[in-house]
């Protein structure tokens, strides 16, 4: 195989497909549901989970609504670069509030890099229930405050990409959903 072969193999388009809900809304599971998937197909995939990328990347942030931003729009900065060069990176972040992840959006518009927002739109009852990390434990006992969804806001996209109710679906059917907006658009 030549180098131009193998280069004309390897373009792939990428995308960001941000995965904005609640704590323990099911975000982060159904991503590496889809990244299973899709290495499967010989996709190149990159999960960016908010909680990697706040030790990581986001140490030093607070959760104020300016920290909040700055984490968010650091998150945006990486996956548009990925996305740009044929990956498809997977953000699995709560991006609470509405102007941030427009933000976010209007950067990939802004380079020609393909975005695909799914609302994973779990009702708080059913995310305290999961509370996969104890958070919602931890605010109900006092040990914690700014917990989105409860006692810090949450702005739900009003017109995401996607909704998915995960409560009343598989992971596997979640990240199908995904996998079959993906498909549509020419992405998968």
């Amino acid at each position: 195989m030549t180098n131009d072969q193998i280069q004309e193999n390897d373009v792939t388009t990428g995308a960001t497909v941000w995965l904005t809900g609640l704590p323990s809304a099911g975000k982060t599971t159904i991503a590496y549901e889809l990244a299973g998937r899709l290495r499967a197909e010989g996709r190149r995939v990159e999960v960016l989970d908010g909680d990697e990328i706040r030790e990581f990347i986001s140490a030093g942030l607070g959760f104020s609504r300016e920290d909040r931003h700055t984490n968010v729009q650091r998150i945006g900065f990486v996956a548009e670069l990925l996305a740009r060069n044929g990956v498809t990176a997977l953000v699995p972040v709560i991006a609470p509030y509405a102007d941030s992840r427009a933000a976010v959006r209007r950067r990939h518009q802004e380079n020609d890099t393909a975005y695909v927002e799914v609302h994973v739109a779990t009702p708080v009852e059913v995310c305290s229930v999961r509370d996969v990390k104890g958070l919602y434990a931890k605010q109900a006992a006092g040990e914690l405050t700014g917990l989105t969804g409860v006692d810090d806001p949450y702005e739900e996209p009003r017109t995401p990409d996607l909704r998915i109710e995960s409560q009343d679906q598989t992971v596997q059917e979640s990240a199908a959903s995904v996998y079959a907006l993906l498909s549509e658009r020419g992405l998968a």
